[in-house]
Formats: C-alpha cells, structure tokens, sequence
C-alpha cells in the first residue's frame, strides 16, 4: 500500500506550493489501459483548449486553491492504489510537476491526462501519460504540440476521440506517420459521446486490422457522465 502523507515522502510536501482544484474523488478508471480500477481523481481547474466534445467545461474556471500537503491528505484517505491527474488541462498550472512527483514518491501508481497543446518536458519519468492528440473534428487540432511525441515514453498511451470518419482517416495517418503502436504501449482509439456509434468505430478498426485499444467511457456508460464520477 503506498506510502500516506504522514508515513512517506509526501509528508515534505512545501506548504506554498499550491494548486487550484475542482474536484477530488474516488471512482472507477473509465479510459485507458487501467480501465475499470478504482482510481483517485485529482482534477485541476483550467484549460487552454475548448473542444468541442468537452465534457467537462465545469473544470474551466472556479475551483479552490488548496496546498500539495492538503491534496496529499484527501488523496490518502481513499487509500488508492492508483491517483489519476487531469482536468482542465493540467499542465496549465507549474506547479502540477511537483505534485506528480510527490504522487510518484508516495508510491502510487500515477497517471496524468493531458490535451497535448502543452509540452511534457519535466513530467516525471514514473508517470504514465496519456496524451490526447486533437483530431480535425476537436476543432482544437492546430494546438497540438509534435514535439511531445519524442518526449513519449514506453509505458505512455496516445488518445484520439473520433469523431466522423475524417477524424478516423486522420489518426490512422497519425498512428502510421509517427509509428506511434511501436512507441508508446497502447494507442486509444473512443468514439466521441453522441458524434459516433461506437460499433460503427469498432468495425473500422477491424475491418483496417488497427494495431489499437478501441475503448467506451466506462464511467458514462455507468453514471451518464456525473461530476464526481
């Protein structure tokens, strides 16, 4: 079990190094490789991107500045094995970088979600990330930063929301042009929520013989997408 904040590294946590929060809770892993594990969800307030699928444009603004050691304690008291980090876009605030740190110092199993438009450099290198790369129907996709992909790391996942079959034929040169099922351990493919059956993405992938993790979103097939969820 890792380490809770009075017990391990955490507990050293600089009290000025703070971040503003919308939300912290206790829920099933809905996407990515750890699917279906419960999972501790720190969500940071703010995001750069507006796309136009968000689903969770209440993370844009609001929220409460609260200290790492205050994050630190609420994420203890689930006693989790895993601590997902995401937003809003995460990587807006610095002071992100500590905090994964300090996760991954507690033991935890930490994995941070992020949209791409900003750079991975200084991510420790003990966090799973899950880059989200901008499809063409994300109306977001002139953000997405390149250079990250060389800063993806084996245990890394990429993700792409698929909106229409453009999206699709797009991240199907994506996933080709940068070799990405070779660099990173899995590649997502989601269809987005009530843009694209999920059975019509499905037989794509398998009528091309895609070298990809087609993936639901458990936790809106379970809770209809409910913050806190």
């Amino acid at each position: 079990m890792p380490a809770t904040l009075e017990e391990g590294d955490a507990g050293s946590a600089p009290e000025a190094q703070t971040l503003r929060i919308t939300e912290i809770f206790y829920s099933l892993q809905g996407e990515a490789r750890t699917v279906g594990r419960p999972t501790v969800f720190v969500r940071l307030t703010g995001c750069p991107l507006r796309c136009v699928y968000c689903d969770t444009a209440y993370a844009f603004s609001g929220g409460e500045m609260l200290s790492i050691d205050h994050i630190f304690a609420e994420v203890a008291s689930y006693q989790p094995e895993y601590v997902t980090v995401t937003g809003g876009e995460p990587l807006a605030q610095p002071n992100c970088l500590p905090l994964l740190a300090a996760l991954c110092d507690a033991g935890y199993e930490v994995s941070l979600e992020t949209g791409g438009a900003l750079s991975l450099e200084g991510v420790d290198s003990r966090v799973v990330t899950v880059l989200d790369l901008k499809t063409p129907a994300s109306g977001e996709m002139a953000r997405n930063d390149y250079t990250n992909i060389a800063r993806l790391k084996p245990q890394d996942q990429v993700k792409f929301v698929i909106c229409d079959r453009a999206d699709y034929a797009w991240a199907c040169f994506k996933l080709d042009e940068y070799q990405l099922a070779e660099r990173v351990s899995d590649v997502l493919f989601s269809p987005s929520f009530n843009q694209l059956e999920g059975r019509e993405l499905a037989e794509w992938i398998l009528n091309d013989r895609l070298p990809v993790r087609m993936q639901l979103q458990l936790h809106k097939l379970l809770w209809n997408d409910a913050p806190g969820h």
